[in-house]
């Protein structure tokens, strides 16, 4: 009496839903295969970008725009002080130039150096103690001697990870 009755429950059932119940399908040993999806090809993992990538970009540039890394590599004990300040003021000026047009730079503490200056309210990353700093490595003032460099602003190219700072240069004769 069951067969009949999986019988017309299968018949019925294909008839109006167009499918095999799923309790009759187990009973006779049919499973009905997952449906396949049609797959997209899967899109390209995105670069992982580290913060080490953003600084060799800038290296770049500095070294694109002013040879900042070829003045820093080089010995400058044998030239004289006319020719390395010759050279330092276009060095100076061309990565002025580069830092300006790819970051916004603003001072730590704006206050006028060699005044007390409260640390209160500032966050301790953001400042360095020197001289007589007290055990417990935290002081309410102090004498402001360097006003610091933040980067309220970075605006770098979009470029992929790479650790060349300037490429080779060969000249085809």
């Amino acid at each position: 009496m069951n067969r009949i009755s999986f019988a017309f429950r299968s018949f019925f059932s294909i008839l109006l839903g167009g499918s095999l119940p799923a309790d009759i399908a187990q009973a006779f040993g049919y499973f009905k295969p997952a449906p396949v999806k049609a797959s997209s090809p899967a899109p390209p993992p995105k670069p992982q970008f580290s913060p080490s990538d953003g600084a060799v970009q800038m290296l770049g540039i500095l070294q694109r725009d002013a040879r900042l890394i070829d003045f820093l590599m080089e010995d400058i004990a044998p030239y004289s002080d006319e020719q390395v300040g010759a050279a330092v003021r276009d060095i100076h000026t061309q990565a002025r130039q580069s830092l300006e047009r790819y970051l916004k730079l603003a001072p730590v503490i704006d206050a006028v150096e060699e005044t007390v200056v409260n640390t209160s309210g500032l966050d301790s990353a953001s400042y360095k103690l020197i001289g007589n700093v007290p055990p417990s490595g935290k002081a309410g003032s102090g004498l402001l001697r360097h006003k610091g460099w933040k980067a309220e602003k970075v605006d770098l190219p979009a470029a992929k990870p790479t650790s060349v700072l300037a490429p080779a240069e060969l000249e085809i004769e």
